[in-house]
């Protein structure tokens, strides 16, 4: 092709820094020159006029993924960058997830007053988040807190722990990271505690099906993430078809004595957080969606499907 590579990007601060990541990837590994084309998405938007992302598509997650799906197609970019939790499960007629680089650290974080913990704020205290999976499980934990929606980007939300509106937002450690602002985190939340949206901290770099530069492109792929978020994504996908409840999720590969494992854990629970349903499985990095699809059957046999109602899925 002639010309720079044109990667399509939302205009939020984060994502410009993440496809900027992409692009200096390109740049430095391929050897190829690069531009970030902004788009503006329908969830931007929305986002922008404060319609909560449940109104504005049925796919809740997927609302920032359409305009650059559309971009890509036109012609009008040649790469789309997003956040892998961000993307649908089911695949998009002409587009290939082309690689999935190495991950950032996929766990979420508490932003407090005062430098406190979850544990340390009291009963009562207003703890924002704009997911469903992460309210389910902050109510897991019987903490007491008061689990109120937020909405906005990162210096939206931390605003308001800084304006003394909340006492705490629970936040992607990854995102934080990627823009230079771990400084402000109070708590890093163990898996144990809370496990991260399917994809969490990880990007998907796509392009258009067949086109010339799905072959350089693969080169920027991670196998280890690769092979975990698959399986993350094939619990979300399978315990989609009957379960509306929240969904946690994380997979990672080990080194075992046999050689690597992979080994995924996986929650799903009651709006509330009162219920819930617990697995883990292991099994072979090379079939990370056997996997995650068998770890999302065992879990609908114990009774996932019975858990959600209206529950939306994770900002």
């Amino acid at each position: 092709m002639t010309g720079p590579i044109r990667i399509g990007t939302r205009r939020s601060l984060l994502a410009t820094t993440q496809s900027g990541h992409v692009a200096d990837l390109i740049r430095d590994r391929l050897g190829l020159e690069v531009e970030l084309v902004e788009i503006t998405t329908d969830g931007d938007r929305s986002q922008s006029a404060g319609t909560p992302l449940t109104e504005t598509a049925p796919q809740g997650t997927g609302v920032f993924v359409s305009a650059l799906r559309d971009a890509l197609l036109a012609g009008e970019v040649d790469v789309a960058v997003h956040s892998l939790k961000d993307l649908p499960t089911y695949p998009h007629p002409g587009v290939a997830l082309v690689a999935v680089p190495e991950r950032e650290d996929p766990r979420d974080v508490v932003v407090a007053r005062d430098g406190l913990t979850l544990g340390e704020l009291p009963a009562g205290a207003r703890v924002g988040t704009g997911s469903p999976r992460r309210a389910a499980q902050l109510g897991a934990l019987g903490l007491g807190l008061d689990v109120v929606g937020v909405r906005g980007n990162v210096d939206t939300r931390i605003g308001k722990v800084r304006s003394g509106e909340y006492d705490g937002v629970v936040l992607a450690r990854a995102g934080l990271s990627r823009i230079g602002r771990l400084d402000e985190v109070t708590e890093t939340l163990d898996p144990l505690q809370m496990l991260p949206a399917p994809g969490q901290g990880a990007l998907g770099i796509e392009c258009r099906a067949g086109d010339e530069l799905a072959d350089a492109l693969a080169a920027l792929d991670d196998p280890r993430t690769r092979a975990a978020v698959e399986a993350e994504r094939a619990v979300l996908a399978t315990l989609e078809g009957g379960c509306a409840a929240p969904i946690g999720t994380l997979a990672e590969v080990v080194e075992s004595d046999d050689g690597d494992e992979l080994w995924v854990r996986a929650v799903a629970l009651s709006p509330d957080g009162a219920r819930a349903v617990r697995k883990s499985a292991t099994g072979d990095p090379d079939d990370p969606v056997g996997v995650g699809t068998r770890l999302a059957k065992e879990m609908l046999a114990e009774g996932a499907d019975t858990l959600g109602s209206e529950a939306g899925h994770d900002a």
